[in-house]
């Protein structure tokens, strides 16, 4: 077996057990702490606005990858990051001001982000560097459907020790020990990171300012970041926290089925993931991001009626978001990667995390304002909507709009979402003839347009 097929193997396995340390400190978990400690909605539009506002670190994180090296930088950075859950175990039970408690929780949250930015730039380098173009979208796509599965498993499990602790009134206790299994298995990433090779012969030279500003003289850089940045903003004004919170506050759900929806979305893009990086390898990264973001932006419609009665739109959307979100995220980490060149990657990837972060941070804190802001019930289409469904049509309706956007980049040997359809179909399709295959076959992504 070569270096470059085991270390794959490796991140493979490495990336379920990430998802599993995130399971268990993040999402569903994330939002029981925020309702154990009583986070107002403004405080849950800040904490969900953390994530996005750590990307302004971006630029600096790709300067320390340039000069330290990817695996270096990424090394130290996870190493840090995965033992913060340590930070969290003890807060059920110190005697602190209830204030007190909830700026711990941010601090975490807002350390987590950080050096997840910093862990995250440097990987993607590293992996960007490992895998070879010729098979990216697939091992991309075939990772993200083993790291689904981790994501559902990890999140199942924790909504249902959750539920079934706050039925016996256990939730401090659990909040803890699941602190600590996160813990347990972040050990288990740095170890896997470790046993992972690079592909770099040698190192690359200092970097300057200039690298960066040369990274975005490129207009099909600067097209798509604009597109990048206005979908950050449009997804980052509704938060997955203020997903969470309607459906265990408003709509009733419980932790349980709250993990359940994210399982059955882990579940679809389990499934598509795979079939979505074929498609980029074969059509390229932009008809799979139009398709895809267009889709979304129809989402919120499917929550708009959604009530703790009837709760089947969201297994609707579930299926809806799950395959479309496997395509969208799959593109949007591809487009990077093909617009850019090996030498000064680091930045252009810094330079897409930063904007969009940014842009996402400001929605979501934005987002916890108009929450607090709009009246109790409005009517919509002729049904009633609370302020929180209010924001979901809001942040639909900007998708639309940057979707929009998506249509001037500008991406060599890229096909057109017409040509993604009849892919699909002839997949779909139960039978055909090899000649007909062999006739309307669009080719690989860097074929001519």
């Amino acid at each position: 077996m070569s270096n470059t097929r085991r270390s794959l193997q490796i991140s493979t396995w490495e990336g379920i057990a990430a998802e599993l340390v995130g399971a268990t400190v993040t999402g569903s978990v994330l939002t029981a702490w925020a309702l154990y400690l009583d986070f107002s909605p403004l405080v849950v539009g800040v904490l969900g606005a953390l994530p996005f506002a750590a990307q302004l670190a971006q630029l600096p994180c790709a300067w320390v990858t340039r000069i330290r090296g990817s695996k270096w930088t990424a090394l130290a950075a996870l190493r840090a990051s995965r033992t913060l859950p340590l930070l969290l175990a003890p807060l059920p039970f110190v005697s602190l001001p209830l204030a007190a408690k909830q700026t711990v929780l941010l601090v975490f949250a807002a350390l987590w982000a950080l050096l997840g930015v910093a862990g995250n730039n440097a990987w993607t380098t590293w992996m960007a560097e490992l895998v070879p173009a010729s098979v990216r979208g697939r091992y991309f796509g075939l990772r993200t459907a083993f790291c689904a599965a981790g994501s559902a498993l990890g999140g199942l499990s924790a909504g249902l020790v959750l539920d079934a602790a706050r039925a016996r009134g256990k939730t401090a206790l659990t909040l803890c020990a699941l602190s600590l299994v996160s813990w347990m298995f972040g050990l288990v990433t740095l170890e896997l990171l470790k046993r992972q090779g690079e592909a770099r012969a040698k190192p690359l030279p200092r970097p300057r300012l200039r690298d960066f500003s040369r990274a975005f003289s490129d207009r099909r850089v600067r097209r798509a970041l604009a597109f990048c940045t206005a979908w950050a903003a449009a997804t980052g004004l509704a938060t997955p926290a203020f997903y969470d919170i309607h459906m265990a506050r408003t709509l009733h759900t419980g932790f349980a089925r709250l993990a359940m929806y994210d399982s059955a979305i882990a579940v679809l893009r389990i499934a598509t993931a795979p079939l979505w990086g074929k498609a980029i390898d074969r059509v390229g990264s932009k008809p799979v991001l139009l398709a895809c973001c267009f889709g979304l932006s129809l989402s919120p419609l499917l929550w708009l009626v959604a009530h703790d009665n009837m709760l089947w739109p969201l297994a609707i959307d579930a299926v809806f978001c799950g395959a479309l979100l496997a395509g969208q995220s799959l593109a949007s980490f591809s487009l990077p990667l093909a617009l850019s060149s090996v030498e000064g990657r680091a930045f252009p990837l810094a330079g897409f995390a930063t904007a969009a972060g940014a842009a996402s941070a400001v929605a979501s804190i934005a987002g916890g304002a108009l929450v607090s802001a709009f009246p109790g019930r409005v009517v919509v289409f002729g049904v009633a909507a609370s302020g929180l469904q209010m924001l979901f049509l809001a942040s639909g309706a900007l998708r639309l709009c940057a979707a929009a956007l998506a249509l001037r980049i500008e991406e060599s040997g890229a096909r057109t979402v017409r040509t993604l359809g009849r892919l699909a179909f002839r997949a779909v399709r139960p039978l055909r003839t090899p000649a007909a295959a062999c006739v309307n076959d669009p080719g690989p992504a860097t074929s001519a347009a």
